[in-house]
């Protein structure tokens, strides 16, 4: 029987074994359910292939040809990453919609003598429960947001206090990217889909008696978009400004912006398509800072002259509440963990 959910906690703490994804790689790279391991049963070409004669030919010899791919790729996932497998083993099976792929392989494995399943309805019903958690409903979580200037180590500082037992949600660690001009990581950000699928799984598991402290972002970090009912909770929510000196600001970029400030041509590339907003002039003085490798002096001109007015053009836009404001005299470890302690106190009282 398929298992039927109702709520996307549900699913998440569905209670089986092993949950496999058997759509092809393309389709599980692009989103799948958190924790779900890849055991297609149609390669992508193999997929392309079989639609194609679906449509182009006849869909009783799409279906015999798909029949006997899915099972011979079943049969090879059984004899390799299944081997080590008990008898005990419970695999949750899923493909597109719940139907073919992941009917015929869950009921492969139930030949052997495994207790298998399938999720009624596949990745769609799974999207979907993520879509009403992130567009339809309200969210059900008190929000307060870690505002404050590019620089002070406000992501640092939320990790510093989910180790303390704050609860919290890292936006830019969910999009693998650092939120600004210059915030791309090495590896590529995940999909738009796959992003709200980690924000969903994320905050399935916060409860929503205790504040979850969020960062103050845009409504885009890099290039994935915040869904919106998280948008509308952030924009309504309270904030805990951190300041911090201009010189500690910069001294802490220098470091967590290492990577691409030590990339003249990468760096200048991002930088030129400022000219357009900044003025060629500004745009050259920085370039004239990256020449000379002054790493803290290029960050605190981009703080200064780029990062900081439009900082205070978002907040004249939001109006944001703020509940308190901490200053934070250094960025150091001994300074980032005071003003950790400051915030879960704050929190502990809300």
């Amino acid at each position: 029987m398929a298992q039927t959910y109702t709520s996307l906690t549900g699913l998440l703490d569905h209670g089986f074994d092993t949950v496999i994804d058997v759509r092809s790689p393309a389709e599980f790279a692009e989103d799948h359910v958190p924790g779900a391991i890849n055991l297609p049963v149609l390669s992508n070409e193999e997929r392309a292939r079989v639609g194609t004669i679906y449509v182009q030919q006849s869909a009783f010899l799409g279906r015999k040809i798909g029949a006997a791919l899915v099972f011979r790729n079943a049969a090879n996932h059984v004899e390799t990453r299944l081997m080590d497998k008990d008898g005990g083993w419970r695999p949750l099976v899923y493909c597109w919609r719940g139907g073919q792929r992941s009917g015929s392989f869950a009921w492969m494995l139930g030949q052997i003598g495994w207790r298998s399943d399938v999720i009624d309805g596949g990745y769609r019903s799974f999207r979907r429960l993520v879509n009403k958690a992130l567009y339809d409903d309200d969210l059900p979580h008190r929000l307060i947001l870690l505002d404050g200037y590019t620089g002070t180590a406000k992501t640092a500082l939320l990790h510093l206090l989910a180790a303390r037992g704050v609860q919290m949600l890292d936006l830019e660690g969910l999009a693998e990217h650092r939120g600004s001009l210059l915030g791309a990581m090495a590896t590529p950000q995940p999909s738009q889909k796959q992003f709200e699928t980690r924000i969903a799984a994320a905050l399935s598991r916060l409860s929503p008696d205790r504040p979850v402290l969020v960062e103050a972002e845009s409504s885009k970090v890099g290039n994935r978009v915040v869904p919106p009912s998280l948008w509308s909770a952030m924009k309504a929510a309270p904030r805990i400004e951190v300041t911090a000196p201009i010189a500690a600001r910069a001294a802490y970029l220098a470091q967590a912006y290492d990577d691409i400030l030590s990339d003249g041509p990468r760096l200048r590339q991002k930088l030129d398509q400022l000219r357009g907003n900044r003025g060629n002039a500004l745009v050259d003085g920085w370039f004239d800072l990256i020449t000379a490798d002054d790493k803290p002096g290029l960050t605190a001109a981009l703080m200064q002259q780029h990062y900081d007015p439009s900082y205070d053009k978002s907040r004249k836009m939001y109006n944001p509440q703020t509940i308190a404001r901490i200053d934070a005299v250094k960025l150091d470890e001994p300074g980032l963990s005071a003003v950790a302690a400051q915030i879960e106190s704050l929190l502990a009282n809300l």
